[in-house]
Order: structure tokens, then C-alpha cells, then sequence
């Protein structure tokens, strides 16, 4: 949260890479979650806002990858790869997730948060990336913001105030 760093901002449904002087953030995650990988050799870093668990849901012509943890993380990977990063050294961290309103009922569609959740852990267990930190669930609202040269992940929240992870 260094002001001289350059802000990448990432919005819904969105992501983006950076690297050692930049700072990527992304705002209003509710249900939503911020998922993060890092090359801490490299120094660059990525973020995606994942809105929906699947894209086999995916009723848009044009499909918006972001969008989806089961295509947003692949896409974020390829992305750093591009970049130079090296895939064995690349970590996770995440935040969001959070249902932000209750149903009654046990119906499943409307847990979106923690089937967000899943879905990214699902999506980086398949492509071997460790979850090494992650804040995520509750009912409240987070702005998460990772900085590429160093990987510490800020959350803020109303509720909690800022946690570095």
C-alpha cells in the first residue's frame, strides 16, 4: 500500500498481471472471490475477480473467461507464464467468498460465495498451484489489493479492517 507503486485495477469479472512496482487491486467482493498467484522470484504477480463457480452456466455469445473460476485461473496462469513466470514457483492466495444474504432452504445455486470458493481450489488443485493463504466466507464485503514485488496480499473490509495475508 505504497503510493509511489503503479495501481492495476481489476474490475468484475476481470484480470489482470503485473509486475515488481505495480500494485493490483480489485474492489466490492462479495460473493465473489479475488484470487491471486505469485512468482516470488520474478516478482510478478496476478489477480482475477471469479464471479461464478463454472462457465457451463455461461449463457453470453462471447464468453467472458474471467468471469469463471474454471476458466479464469487457467487464463490467469497463462498470463504470468507469458510474462516469464515459472510455473513450480507459483503460489495462490485468495480472498471473497462471502454469502452475502440468507436463503432458506438448502438450495445449493444460491451459495454462490462458497461455491466460488470451491471452484478456484478445485481449478488450482488441477493445474498443482498451492493455496497458501486465504480469507474468505463470512457475510461481508472486502477490497483486496496483492503487491507484485513483495506477494502480501491486503483485505480490507468494513467488519475487520486490513489484514495483510
Amino acid at each position: 500500500m505504497i503510493e509511489e507503486q503503479s495501481i492495476i485495477k481489476v474490475g468484475m469479472a476481470d484480470l489482470n498481471v503485473g509486475s515488481q512496482e505495480s500494485l493490483i487491486r480489485t474492489t466490492g467482493l462479495g460473493s465473489c472471490v479475488g484470487l491471486t498467484l505469485f512468482d516470488p522470484v520474478k516478482k510478478l504477480a496476478g489477480m482475477a475477480h471469479v464471479m461464478l463457480p463454472s462457465s457451463d452456466i455461461a449463457r453470453e455469445g462471447q464468453l467472458n473467461i474471467a468471469k469463471y473460476a474454471d476458466t479464469a485461473v487457467p487464463e490467469l496462469l497463462n498470463r504470468l507464464l507469458a510474462l516469464g513466470a515459472v510455473r513450480s514457483r507459483l503460489v495462490a492466495k485468495m480472498a471473497g467468498g462471502s454469502q452475502m444474504f440468507a436463503f432458506a432452504g438448502g438450495n445449493d445455486t444460491m451459495r454462490i460465495g462458497p461455491r466460488n470458493v470451491e471452484s478456484c481450489k478445485l481449478a488450482l488443485e488441477a493445474l498443482h498451484i498451492p493455496l497458501i493463504a486465504e480469507d474468505t466466507g463470512g457475510n461481508f464485503g472486502r477490497t483486496i489489493e496483492i503487491a507484485c514485488g513483495t506477494g502480501v496480499l491486503f483485505i480490507r473490509s468494513v467488519q475487520k479492517g486490513i489484514r495483510e495475508i
